[in-house]
């Protein structure tokens, strides 16, 4: 339940979320909407394997080289899909997916309905966001105009922050939210204590209210970085996850700190993660590397401490998040 900022400072941000620097890979490029029945379509950024000529496309800030609407190639291959953190949107990540794209994987980034940069309406309704990851992975199945190309039995996640919290809740993971009063109490100042607390008094859902949604079963690996809220799975709230986990920490993360949130997903999950703690990094180290434009509107999101280096990071933590998908995800019989 948190990720980039929090509200205002994210509507000026947002422009920025398109966040920045010029990578090129030959990737494939759509924008698009998946249907819910239970609301507006859902924004969705689509990465794909392709050989069409790629070309710059800005997005605010951002300058992504890609070939738009270019025509997909493949067979048969695997679809991650991602989740952001809070107040943010689908370009948030938009490095790491053209990345996967470029390595072969079909990618559907969203734009969470209620908690984006541009609307916060329901930045609590954490437990709503599972459901609209698997209305994505629907509309990617069988409804999306290259569905041909996806092996529907080959399905992963990627989530930061509140994306990561999504991520667990979607492999079967199960938040005691009655842990979040006294955590607060403790830490008042922890990002999702702030954002619980200013939702007091308005129209957002309080996080009581959640219901405990089952897992989403066609996703078969996961790769969650900074969880949100991850105290709220100890100690057992994760015995039900069976796929393989990729867990990502920053070392001087003080939006979730390492301790009370990643170490606690860690203990919980039954099956011991593919466990990283990036050193010398902060919360926003995940996001894409900031472009100048970027960095002078939200330098809160932008500035690394003295000595990190994010593009090297990045290089180093896409690498690692293809592995783990190229290792969990195999090619089936006949692929």
């Amino acid at each position: 339940m948190k990720s980039l900022t929090s509200g205002l400072r994210f509507a000026a941000t947002m422009l920025a979320i398109a966040l920045g620097s010029t990578f090129v890979h030959a990737a494939g490029y759509q924008h698009g909407f998946a249907a819910d029945p239970e609301g507006k379509p859902l924004e969705i950024g689509i990465w794909y394997p392709s050989k069409t000529a790629v070309q710059p496309l800005s997005l605010g800030p951002t300058t992504m080289s890609v070939a738009v609407n270019g025509n997909a190639e493949g067979k048969a291959l695997p679809l991650i899909v991602i989740s952001h953190g809070n107040a943010s949107s689908f370009v948030s990540h938009y490095d790491t997916a053209i990345a996967m794209a470029d390595a072969g994987f079909v990618v559907a980034a969203i734009s969470h309905a209620g908690d984006n940069y541009a609307d916060q309406s329901r930045a609590t309704d954490v437990m709503d966001r599972p459901r609209q990851i698997s209305r994505v992975i629907d509309h990617m199945l069988s409804t999306w105009e290259g569905h041909a190309i996806i092996d529907p039995t080959r399905v992963g996640m990627y989530g930061f922050s509140a994306g990561a919290f999504t991520a667990l809740v979607n492999i079967g993971g199960v938040p005691d939210f009655t842990t979040v009063g006294p955590m607060c109490r403790q830490f008042p100042a922890d990002f999702a204590c702030q954002l619980i607390g200013k939702s007091v008094g308005n129209t957002a859902v309080p996080l009581t209210s959640h219901k405990v949604r089952a897992a989403d079963a066609r996703i078969k690996a996961a790769v969650v970085a900074a969880p949100a809220v991850g105290f709220a799975f100890a100690p057992d709230g994760l015995r039900n996850v069976k796929v393989p986990v990729q867990l990502w920490t920053a070392e001087n993360d003080f939006v979730v700190p390492q301790a009370r949130y990643a170490e606690a997903v860690r203990a919980a999950l039954p099956v011991a993660p593919d466990y990283h703690v990036v050193a010398n990094a902060g919360h926003y180290d995940f996001l894409v590397p900031c472009s100048n434009a970027l960095a002078s509107m939200a330098p809160h999101i932008c500035a690394s401490a003295a000595g990190f280096d994010r593009s090297a990071f990045h290089a180093k933590f896409n690498a690692e998040v293809i592995g783990f998908f190229n290792k969990t995800l195999k090619s089936g019989p006949g692929s």
